[in-house]
């Protein structure tokens, strides 16, 4: 019993002192502090200011009208000035007669087409028919099929090897060969 006691009366004690210590060292706001016009000065010299002037503020700086910044695509936002317009030829490079209008260029052809979408992720062989199976996917789905057959009804398999596939486009454009590392 006498053990009991004393464990409560440590415990007590311990916790009268956590309390103390929480209340003194408990971080507070500090008290607003007012200001004076005077300056803070080293104890023992003397204040050779009697006031700070407070500096000129430009009211009417604020209400003038500031250029809008400009939609260009190029903007620089670290820059200040507009940007310098390009150098003109000299008069003696240019041709004295009439302007030519420019030459408009015809398109080359069709868009060139965009790369096959696929990875080749693994390869099965069928050992009674001798036969290669492609496994292939886009990120959304798994596809599978044999030399000749349309995959996602956009692409056909030319040809499988052990470490890689043909792929084109069902017109026969856009060949492309897809190695088994994914690229």
């Amino acid at each position: 019993m006498p053990r009991n006691r004393r464990t409560t009366v440590l415990l007590a004690i311990l916790a009268v002192v956590s309390v103390v210590a929480l209340v003194q060292y408990w971080p507070t706001t500090p008290p607003p502090v007012a200001v004076t016009g005077a300056p803070a000065r080293p104890a023992g010299r003397p204040s050779t200011a009697t006031s700070i002037t407070a500096p000129d503020v430009h009211l009417q700086a604020l209400s003038a009208e500031r250029p809008r910044p400009q939609d260009e695509p190029e903007r620089n936002l670290f820059r200040f000035k507009p940007k310098a317009a390009p150098p003109r030829a000299p008069a003696a490079a240019r041709p004295a007669g009439p302007a030519t209008p420019p030459v408009a260029q015809a398109p080359a052809g069709p868009p060139p087409l965009a790369p096959i979408a696929m990875r080749f992720i693994g390869l099965l062989e069928a050992t009674e028919h001798a036969e290669k199976i492609a496994v292939l996917t886009d990120g959304r789905g798994i596809y599978h099929g044999r030399e000749g057959d349309i995959i996602e009804g956009r692409y056909r398999i030319l040809k499988i090897g052990v470490e890689s596939v043909d792929v084109a486009y069902l017109d026969g454009r856009g060949r492309q060969t897809i190695r088994l590392s994914g690229s």
